[in-house]
């Protein structure tokens, strides 16, 4: 899934717990607010923000191991 813009906020929580790190940690990886984060991991249906910095959280989450698919979210193989 290469669409930033259909992830979901629930993707993003379950992206950073599947791999164990807290909202603090993730938004300094992105290089962006927790508050900013917490508020698109609070997004019902596609994240809500701007998209530099959803394509932070979506990269940084990425390059921890995580894959976006359709509906949901694994760790890379």
């Amino acid at each position: 899934m290469s669409e930033i813009n259909q992830i979901s906020g629930y993707q993003l929580a379950a992206a950073r717990a599947l791999i164990g790190i807290g909202q603090v940690e993730l938004a300094e990886k992105a290089s962006v607010s927790a508050p900013t984060l917490r508020r698109m991991e609070s997004s019902e249906g596609e994240v809500k923000g701007m998209k530099n910095n959803v394509a932070a959280v979506v990269r940084a989450l990425a390059d921890l191991g995580v894959e976006f698919i359709e509906d949901g979210v694994r760790l890379k193989r």
